[in-house]
């Protein structure tokens, strides 16, 4: 019986091969191989172009070699024969969206919240805004001033002049000097309210000088405050 039963299998077994040579057929050494639909496509569904052939779907790069004049023929805010005239050219080869207006703009917008942030003792704000010595000099000021129970009461009236001084390049890193003008009313009172400084009902004619650093490789656009100084 043992033997029949085998006999059974085989016979069943040689008839599923030939069911299965009758529908997938036999390999001849001629077949194409697998065909992969994404095969020559370059990422956007479309196929490629061939090497040495042009059918218009090949976009070809700007020739940059006149880019020089071009940008030379964009119109410059930078004034002629100022003492940073030099140095803001430079920059400006350096960061072509870089603007005179701009920046000068950007200076009245960062000198108010940087002096109304230090008046209310805002560190947070600050931070952002200051290279570390100029943030350091700054957050030790506010806490000389909290450790006396101070505080400082400070109305920016109004910025009368913004402008550059001076403009250099220190390698891929821009600084430029800046004095602002600026109508103020301050005054530091003690714990228990009496002004100890300054007038509440005076406004004063400050003028800072102050010099801000950006590296015009980076992508974010702001500039940080490096230096602050008094004029002579």
């Amino acid at each position: 019986m043992a033997f029949l039963d085998i006999i059974l299998l085989a016979m069943v077994a040689a008839f599923l091969v030939f069911r299965l040579r009758s529908v997938l057929g036999k390999r001849t050494g001629n077949e194409r191989p697998p065909t992969d639909p994404y095969a020559g496509r370059d990422g956007t569904g479309q196929p490629e172009a061939p090497e040495g052939r042009d059918d218009g779907t090949v976009v070809s790069l700007p020739d940059r070699s006149g880019q020089n004049d071009a940008q030379s023929d964009t119109p410059s805010d930078i004034p002629d024969g100022a003492p940073a005239t030099d140095g803001l050219k430079a920059i400006q080869a350096a960061d072509s969206a870089f603007s005179v207006s701009e920046f000068v703009e950007g200076v009245r917008m960062a000198f108010e919240m940087v002096v109304t942030s230090f008046a209310n003792g805002d560190r947070e704000t600050l931070r952002p805004l200051l290279s570390d010595e100029v943030y350091e000099n700054f957050a030790g000021a506010i806490v000389d001033r909290e450790s006396r129970s101070e505080t400082m009461e400070m109305t920016l009236v109004g910025i009368r002049e913004a402008e550059v001084l001076e403009a250099t390049m220190d390698g891929r890193v821009a600084f430029v000097t800046a004095k602002i003008v600026s109508e103020q009313i301050e005054v530091v009172r003690d714990a228990a309210g009496e002004p100890v400084s300054g007038d509440p009902t005076k406004v004063s004619t400050v003028t800072d000088i102050w010099t801000f650093a950006r590296n015009t490789r980076s992508r974010n656009p702001n500039w940080t405050l490096v230096a602050t100084e008094a004029p002579n």
